[in-house]
């Protein structure tokens, strides 16, 4: 069975970057050396903050889509594994507030 890693980059201006890989090191050095395209390559340097570590590649790419869109707070509940926080996030703001 594949296996990939779902990981999230905080760079250099305190946006988030996630994607999927096989192998999460490479894949890290890959960007902070400008050898990937696209968003972070303006953003470097790059920092590894989290890791969903190795799962079955069917579920790290959907694994990835869903944490993409997740709004910022969602994202850092996650890196600093405030689990708790997950479901309260999911809703939407003004019913976390208490506002109709």
């Amino acid at each position: 069975m594949r296996t990939g890693h779902v990981y999230i980059l905080k760079c250099s201006d305190g946006s988030f970057y996630v994607g999927v890989t096989n192998d999460v090191m490479h894949r890290v050095s890959q960007h902070q050396n400008g050898e990937t395209k696209g968003y972070t390559h303006t953003r470097r340097p790059v920092k590894l903050v989290w890791d969903s570590g190795e799962i079955p590649i069917l579920d790290a790419i959907a694994l990835e889509k869903q944490i993409k869109g997740w709004r910022r707070d969602k994202k850092i509940a996650l890196i600093n594994n405030e689990w708790e926080r997950l479901p309260e996030l999911a809703q939407p703001y003004w019913k976390r507030v208490g506002k109709e």
